[in-house]
């Protein structure tokens, strides 16, 4: 599991699978944010195995996903929720990029600092700095 550290309250992750539950409770999580559509790929677990998984593991568990289409208010609200939970947030969708890029669209929403988020991002090995002209409309 390659997990890379966005903030204090969220890292992410590319597919993480049901048996990994156990191993990402350890690791300090709390919640296990998954961005990744059902059915996108074969083989792909479904998210009711994960989201199973990880509860009997004592996780919380946000189902919030990003497909190809614009991301739109109500996933950006749905991030922003299932950031404030319970403490240190595992995201995950197929690379990482997409929870990245929703996790920077939820902070830029709630008024983080763009540039920041874009500097964490790299250093966690996303480049949003091409999404930063839409993050700082998003912050408006």
């Amino acid at each position: 599991m390659e997990i890379r550290k966005l903030d204090l309250n969220a890292s992410a992750a590319p597919q993480i699978f049901p048996e990994e539950m156990e191993a990402v409770r350890a690791a300090g999580f709390r919640t296990v944010v998954n961005n990744r559509p059902d059915g996108e790929e074969p083989g792909q677990p479904a998210g009711e195995e994960i989201e199973r998984a990880a509860r009997d593991a004592g996780l919380a568990y946000h189902f919030v996903p990003v497909g190809r289409d614009p991301l739109t208010a109500a996933q950006l609200d749905e991030m922003a929720d299932a950031l404030a939970g319970n403490g240190p947030a595992l995201l995950f969708c197929r690379s990482g990029t997409r929870s990245t890029t929703l996790w920077a669209f939820a902070e830029a929403r709630r008024g983080r600092d763009i540039s920041e988020l874009v500097s964490l991002a790299a250093q966690a090995g996303y480049d949003l700095a091409p999404l930063e002209p839409a993050l700082r409309q998003v912050a408006g």
